[in-house]
């Protein structure tokens, strides 16, 4: 007799599912993690080459709404919805995931993964130096700064929505998501994507 062994499948926060979720984009399979498990919370411990794929997707989300307000390194805006503390920041995003539930009805990981992958640039520009002139040059963008350029346009995206608004963070976030995902023009982070593009193409 073969004995059935049961494997017990965790969900995030006993909430979603991340079994049913698939990621299309060969190019960010490797760097989307989806490992279900019960708590998503790394503790810091993910420091090696290229650790940042070791993290679940929702903990680099929750990571990144602690620094909404930044822009190029400089800490511009300082929002006070948003804080270091990890437990604020989950509920927050726990809070959009259950907004995007709602008006869609699917999985919003599985929503929030697709939004990643629209949002993701192919392509960018990088300036090199050739005979005492500096000159745009279009460059492959390798997989896991794909994936963190999304994830920071779509946090910014939704801080600038929120910013002085009546809108909190967390309907601004899971409005800037839904956009995302359906590739909307009016989705912050699918602007910045096209603008990106179209200037390695005018750079080739």
């Amino acid at each position: 007799m073969t004995e059935e062994k049961q494997i017990q499948t965790f969900k995030v926060f006993d909430k979603y599912d991340l079994s049913e979720v698939k990621v299309e984009d060969i190019g960010l399979r490797s760097i989307i993690n989806l490992t279900p498990t019960l708590v998503v919370k790394s503790q810091g411990r993910n420091v090696m080459k290229a650790g940042q794929a070791r993290v679940n997707i929702i903990e680099r989300f929750a990571n990144r709404i602690a620094t909404a307000g930044h822009r190029s390194k400089k800490h511009k805006i300082e929002l006070g919805h948003v804080t270091g503390k990890y437990y604020k920041n989950m509920r927050i995003f726990l809070n959009a995931l259950d907004m995007i539930e709602k008006k869609t009805g699917k999985n919003p990981v599985q929503v929030l993964v697709k939004a990643v992958e629209n949002s993701a640039p192919r392509d960018e520009i990088t300036m090199i130096e050739y005979g005492g002139a500096r000159y745009p040059q279009a460059v492959d963008v390798s997989p896991l700064r794909r994936a963190n350029l999304a994830i920071r346009w779509l946090v910014q995206g939704a801080s600038d929505k929120a910013f002085g608004k009546k809108k909190d963070i967390t309907q601004a976030l899971a409005e800037e998501i839904v956009l995302a995902s359906e590739n909307n023009g009016e989705s912050f982070a699918a602007r910045k994507k096209n603008e990106a593009e179209k200037q390695a193409d005018s750079a080739r």
